[in-house]
């Protein structure tokens, strides 16, 4: 935990040393975690919730994410126009692939629904799919507020929590990720 809570600390500590710029900072450091793909912004909710507080750090971590899903979906879209990924292997992400219109607006609302499906995979399944621009934003909006929620009032919780606390989580999510890890080595052996 204590990983997190430095990462949360970095974080927080340039935004507020950034000053007036300190929302701007936040919102661009959103949109390249969001591009990068794979880097949780659990760290930057947390260090917005810090910094500005739980209401504006939730709406601002809101605002940074959602921007940050659209430029990625754009850049994903213009870089990745002949390529497609072989990894989309999950029957959902193959629909959403081949989806457009209505259809693509509900396949993304519920798969950002889901928590265990990272955004950066959501992101670039629908930005080499017909979905357009439009779509994937209203969306995305709407999908991503929920889990937001969640991960905020989360984060929150964590941070109100005692240091035992704190390490207990960190003790249970470092097993349960050893645990996953084994067994999709196993799953792959068979």
């Amino acid at each position: 935990m204590e990983f997190c809570l430095i990462d949360m600390e970095i974080i927080s500590a340039a935004l507020l040393s950034s000053g007036p710029f300190s929302i701007a900072v936040s919102v661009l450091l959103n949109i390249l975690i969001s591009v990068i793909g794979f880097i949780p912004s659990v760290f930057i909710t947390a260090a917005n919730i810090t910094v500005f507080g739980f209401e504006k750090g939730l709406i601002l971590s809101y605002i940074g994410e959602i921007a940050g899903a659209v430029i990625s979906f754009w850049l994903y879209r213009k870089g990745l126009q002949s390529f497609k990924p072989k990894f989309l292997k999950n029957r959902s992400l193959k629909q959403l692939q081949n989806s457009q219109g209505w259809r693509a607006f509900w396949m993304i609302l519920m798969l950002r629904l889901l928590p265990f499906i990272p955004s950066g995979v959501i992101n670039l399944t629908a930005a080499i799919s017909k979905t357009s621009v439009i779509i994937f934003f209203i969306a995305t909006s709407i999908g991503k507020l929920p889990a937001l929620l969640i991960e905020a009032y989360s984060v929150t919780q964590v941070l109100q929590a005692s240091e035992d606390v704190r390490n207990i989580l960190i003790l249970l999510i470092l097993i349960i990720v050893v645990l996953s890890y084994f067994k999709r080595g196993k799953n792959k052996e068979m």
